[in-house]
């Protein structure tokens, strides 16, 4: 009986030592992978992964600064639990049917030439362009996420030799679903303390959005006026308007046809069919129509997308 126990012992001692072994071997590998894709160092305390329970644990997740900004933390997440689909990953699709992550602080930091870190990711910058056909990605979906925000630490080096630091308690708690990347995770949880908090003018917002997540930067003064479309009314001339909206169309994708006399755009954005519409009201004011379709499904997030970036086109 004895030897039995000494036996079942070893045995597990030799699981644990491989269990310990593989999160190890798990960890860095996802260090490396997250550091490239953010192209921000990374660095994670602890990582575990449960085969039976279908779970990772994560504790003291951290990116520091991109390039060109000071070696602080951009991210703190102390902890993040994930369940995960086994039978989905088998298949090579990535499928979590809910993701917790708790954001203990944002660093913000505006550097001397009025660049934010956030928008110096590559999700945002897209730098590295392929030539080609781009390599296909697995399937990707989170069908929940919860995030506790805490507070935005910001510091503008602009001014002065000190920097200007501002704090920003956010502490709440939100959720959200069907999130259908890595790129728009990471975009997410960056933008949405930042909406939180009413700080505006991100290239991060559009990001988000525009790849089909569903949520607005704060103090927008548009309304979705339909299921697919959104608009908003501007004190601006209508030539002002129209040229606004074509520049922004031909620089995030294709306009395909034009008729300024009527205030119409037709263009194509990130696979979505965009119409675009100028209206001259009788109080002298304008307004801007957005529409998006997506493989004939309504998208008014990207709608609100494009409309945002005019917004800010027209300030």
């Amino acid at each position: 009986m004895k030897k039995i126990l000494i036996w079942i012992a070893i045995i597990i001692i030799v699981i644990l030592a491989l269990g310990v072994l593989r999160d190890q071997i798990i960890k860095t590998a996802l260090t490396i992978t997250i550091s490239q894709v953010t192209g921000a160092p990374v660095h994670m305390d602890g990582f575990s992964l449960g085969v039976f329970n279908q779970s990772v644990k994560i504790t003291g997740f951290k990116v520091y600064n991109p390039k060109g900004f000071s070696r602080g933390i951009l991210v703190d997440l102390p902890k993040i639990g994930v369940v995960y689909d086994l039978k989905a990953l088998l298949k090579k699709e990535l499928h979590f049917p809910s993701i917790e992550i708790e954001l203990k602080e944002l660093g913000l930091e505006k550097n001397k030439d009025g660049k934010l870190n956030v928008d110096s990711f590559k999700v945002v910058k897209q730098e590295k362009k392929q030539e080609g056909q781009p390599p296909k990605q697995m399937p990707f979906q989170i069908d929940l996420l919860k995030l506790d925000m805490g507070k935005i630490v910001s510091r503008d080096y602009g001014p002065g030799k000190e920097p200007v630091v501002k704090v920003y308690e956010i502490n709440i708690h939100r959720s959200y679903k069907n999130i259908t990347s890595a790129q728009v995770l990471g975009a997410f949880i960056l933008a949405e303390p930042m909406k939180a908090a009413g700080i505006k003018g991100a290239k991060i917002y559009s990001v988000a959005m525009l790849s089909g997540t569903a949520f607005l930067p704060v103090g927008l003064a548009f309304t979705f006026a339909g299921n697919d479309s959104a608009e908003q009314d501007f004190s601006v001339s209508f030539d002002r308007a129209y040229e606004a909206g074509l520049a922004l169309l031909k620089q995030k994708g294709q306009v395909i046809k034009e008729d300024k006399p009527a205030g119409n755009i037709s263009a194509s954005v990130d696979s979505a069919d965009i119409t675009f519409k100028v209206i001259q009201k009788p109080d002298n004011n304008i307004q801007v129509v957005i529409s998006a379709r997506k493989y004939f499904l309504p998208k008014p997030e990207i709608a609100g997308g494009i409309l945002y970036e005019v917004a800010e086109k027209l300030k």
